[in-house]
């Protein structure tokens, strides 16, 4: 009973982890890359940025960004 238990909880933190942070939309592509062969990076993952900014590949590294305005079609 412990071990199903233990494995359940093991289980759960795994889903946990793995949970979106909560900002629903993508990054926006990158058309054109800078020549420098170690561009510098702000961030590397969506927890190093500030709420409601994601950790975006730009034109020249790694940046947190805003959500991008909506465009109407």
């Amino acid at each position: 009973m412990k071990a199903a238990a233990a494995l359940l909880l093991v289980g759960m933190l795994i889903l946990w982890a793995e949970l979106p942070t909560g900002s629903a939309w993508s990054c926006p592509p990158v058309r054109f890359i800078c020549a420098l062969h170690n561009p510098p990076n702000q961030c590397f993952v969506d927890r190093h940025c500030p709420r409601g900014k994601k950790c975006c590949r730009t034109f020249c590294g790694r940046k947190c960004i805003s959500k991008p305005p909506a465009i109407p079609v």
